[in-house]
């Protein structure tokens, strides 16, 4: 039987199921492609002279790593010009990307992170891109980047598709076009993404936990309750034993969480608490509570969930708790 290609799966959701257009078709493949040029960069490495700091800040003030620029660059140029897209916005820029007049227009926005975990790049851990994808409102007002980044905040119930690539040993491209969660494995020789697996089901149940275990003293009371007795192990309230598992790089950390169970916490804590919690909602907690979602697994920052949020701010930051539904009842309880 032919390969199922991620190409030919996109055309199965448009053509036999009507869950995507045409135009959403093409810029999933479109994004596709630059992940696959984002990879082929980091498999260079030092030989591609990609690594190391350079020597600027992003909107967030971070310093940004030659990587973090370079898969900027690539996800612009990819897609600038497709005519599926009214505008773009990057965790890497202030201001959202409006498409060039040399260009046509489409209906979509795509939101980015082009390289998350980007502290892992020098010593060759797993890293990846995030990106999500919006309907621009009707009559939007896209004349200037200032004006145009109304048209983005939208809760991450709306979105219309949303996925990540991992690149590490292999690189995958995990996504939802809101009918369930698939899988892609990149086939190096062919070029092209084959899906290796339909339908993912994050279990209910888990016995492993993702979260930064130096922050303790800083999170608030519930977190600390619910790590304490997954510590106590077997003999403690939970009746298990718990393994803790921690990458540092949001998409390497939840894609073993869509791959075998798990939670995945980056609570509010007293050091970010001024700045709303630590991770990104448009760019990063938008798409991957979707994606945890279609899986049957549930996301929320503790006291809300996360796709119901209405954003204020491109770059607004929130708490995050996502992963086997069951254990994330038991932190947002704990909370309640």
């Amino acid at each position: 039987m032919a390969q199922r290609t991620l190409a030919r799966y996109l055309i199965e959701e448009q053509r036999n199921k009507g869950v995507i257009t045409g135009d959403l078709k093409f810029l999933i493949e479109v994004v596709s492609r630059a992940c696959q040029a984002i990879s082929i960069a980091i498999g260079k490495g030092g030989l591609g002279g990609v690594l190391g700091e350079a020597g600027s800040d992003n909107v967030q003030g971070e310093a940004q790593k030659k990587l973090d620029v370079l898969s900027n660059e690539i996800l612009l140029d990819a897609n600038e010009w497709g005519g599926h897209l009214a505008a773009m916005a990057s965790e890497e820029m202030d201001l959202p990307f409006t498409i060039p007049h040399r260009y046509p227009q489409g209906e979509y926005l795509l939101l980015f992170d082009p390289l998350d975990g980007s502290s892992n790049i020098d010593v060759d851990v797993s890293i990846g891109t995030i990106f999500s994808v919006l309907k621009c409102p009707d009559g939007a007002d896209l004349s200037t980047p200032e004006a145009s980044e109304a048209a983005f905040l939208q809760p991450g119930a709306a979105q219309v598709a949303a996925g990540y690539a991992v690149y590490g040993p292999t690189t995958v491209l995990v996504l939802t076009v809101g009918d369930g969660v698939a899988v892609f494995t990149l086939d190096r020789e062919q070029g092209s993404f084959v899906l290796t697996q339909e339908n993912v089901q994050i279990p209910a149940d888990t016995a492993e936990f993702a979260i930064n275990m130096a922050n303790m003293r800083h999170w608030e009371a519930p977190v600390q309750r619910y790590v304490a007795e997954m510590q106590q192990g077997r003999e403690g309230p939970l009746g298990k034993d718990y393994n803790m598992r921690w990458v540092g790089s949001m998409v390497a950390d939840v894609h073993r969480i869509v791959t075998r169970g798990g939670i995945f916490m980056y609570p509010m804590d007293a050091k970010v608490r001024n700045k709303g919690g630590k991770l990104r909602l448009m760019y990063e907690a938008n798409p991957m509570a979707f994606l945890v979602e279609q899986a049957g697994g549930a996301a929320s920052t503790g006291n809300r969930r996360i796709l119901d949020i209405e954003p204020e701010r491109l770059h607004q930051r929130v708490a995050v708790i996502l992963g086997s539904k069951n254990e994330v009842a038991r932190v947002v309880a704990y909370h309640a």
